[in-house]
């Protein structure tokens, strides 16, 4: 099956049960507080339904556009703009009869339960699957800055060893990349000199403007020989498969990076080339230089395990029981949502030019894996899940979290906004909602155009 149908499949699955709980999440504390309820749909029935039955007083069903979903709550201005009924005599079963700690707690409950699901979701990853990483600070030699122009704009070199971001230390590699995207400053040893860095403010567009180079740092790979061809001029130089390269002419040549280096400032001449064998002896060999600065031989893939074995880098393994996995997986769903949370900063600072990366349903599609994979979908569904709990609670009216704004100030001050302010806020959220629905899908669009 195309990946594409796959992403796709996973993406209407995921975003099914996290509406759907979502909804369930206003739903409950609405019946237990005898609110009625009139409506409860997955996804939007604008005209018309796919699906719909009533039992008891609400109305469930499937609509056909899939842009969300929602519940109906009588006595309600939400995104049904069902003024009629807000213009008949408040009943008890309504919303706007209940107390305002009631209501507030109904409004709460769509994100509360959004990130309940995501910490639920990772205590069973956790429990399941364990974690594996690699410890940032094994790494012996330092990073590969894969792409210069990237490295420069940041101030990093290859040999670099990143400790922190924000002065936070970073414990697993992979984290490192986000982490400098979202932060603002960080620390880095260079040849055992500590050094404090300032992030560019417009780093993140200087990504977003050449996608391809994003993944900018990498691990630095040893140079071990897999075998050398029959046109190479060092066929029969001696050359043993699982040779590890040590030293040429003396300089430390142990990584690709050191070897390519040297070998084009040696181009066309012999080099002495020192290696160590599998059984760890080391021997020296008289090698020719091809005229591009190339010794002509194949690279060895090496697994992580390789990597450890060598002593270049330590990986980390662990299991969870399911008592263990309670903590493990609110920790990472916390780390998850600060971790939004300063992406969010950086899209509303318009100095980063963030806003250019943000992305619509394609871009959410992309986060699920190609080919079906539990793992990947389940952890791609929490990340979601996070991200509609942060997205509901800001307070733009006709989200949830514009009517806990509302709450919060007929709370505070005593004093209930009356219906005609709400009726315009809610239009105004509903159309600044499109037009950042538009916006985000069309630079979906553009990139997949012109990216």
């Amino acid at each position: 099956m195309d990946p594409i149908v796959i992403k796709g499949i996973q993406l209407l699955l995921s975003l099914s049960i996290l509406v759907v709980l979502h909804e369930l999440g206003h739903f409950i504390p609405a019946k237990l507080f005898k609110t009625k309820v009139e409506k409860f749909y997955l996804f939007f029935d604008v005209n018309f339904s796919l699906f719909k039955k009533k039992i008891g007083e609400t109305e469930y069903g499937i609509g056909w556009l899939p842009l969300g979903g929602y519940v109906k709550i009588a006595g309600m201005i939400d995104e049904s703009m069902d003024t009629e009924q807000m213009k008949q005599d408040p009943q008890p079963w309504e919303f706007r009869s209940k107390p305002a700690w009631q209501r507030l707690i109904i409004m709460l409950g769509g994100v509360t339960v959004n990130f309940i699901l995501a910490v639920i979701i990772y205590i069973g990853i956790a429990y399941a699957y364990g974690e594996q990483y690699i410890k940032n600070d094994s790494l012996r030699d330092g990073v590969l800055v894969t792409e210069p122009v990237m490295g420069d704009k940041l101030g990093i070199q290859t040999g670099d060893k990143i400790l922190a971001v924000d002065g936070k230390k970073i414990e697993r590699f992979r984290a490192v990349f986000l982490e400098l995207v979202n932060g603002n400053q960080f620390t880095l040893e260079r040849n055992g000199e500590i050094i404090e860095k300032d992030i560019p403010v417009d780093f993140i567009s200087t990504l977003i403007e050449d996608q391809d180079k994003a993944r900018f740092l990498g691990l630095r790979q040893p140079f071990v020989i897999e075998g050398v061809s029959e046109d190479s001029p060092n066929l029969n130089a001696g050359f043993l498969p699982n040779d590890q390269v040590l030293t040429i002419n003396g300089e430390k040549a142990y990584y690709v990076d050191q070897v390519r280096t040297i070998l084009n400032n040696n181009a066309g001449e012999t080099v002495t080339v020192a290696v160590e064998r599998a059984a760890g002896e080391v021997v020296e060999i008289t090698a020719q230089v091809t005229e591009d600065g190339r010794l002509a031989v194949a690279l060895l893939g090496l697994s992580m395990q390789q990597y450890e074995e060598k002593g270049i880098l330590s990986i980390e393994n662990k299991a969870y029981g399911f008592v263990e996995a309670i903590p493990a997986g609110i920790n990472r769903g916390m780390s998850i949502l600060s971790g939004y949370v300063k992406q969010m900063k950086k899209i509303f600072n318009p100095e980063t030019q963030a806003y250019k990366g943000v992305g619509g349903f394609g871009a959410i599609g992309n986060l699920f894996p190609g080919e079906w994979d539990w793992y990947g979908f389940w952890s791609s569904t929490a990340f979601i899940s996070i991200i509609l709990a942060f997205m509901n609670i800001l307070p733009i009216p006709a989200l949830d979290g514009g009517h806990v704004m509302f709450l919060m100030y007929e709370i505070i001050s005593g004093r209930k906004p009356n219906d005609r302010f709400m009726e315009y806020a809610q239009m105004f959220g509903f159309f600044l909602l499109m037009a950042l629905v538009l916006f985000a899908n069309g630079n979906d669009l553009y990139r997949w155009l012109f990216g």
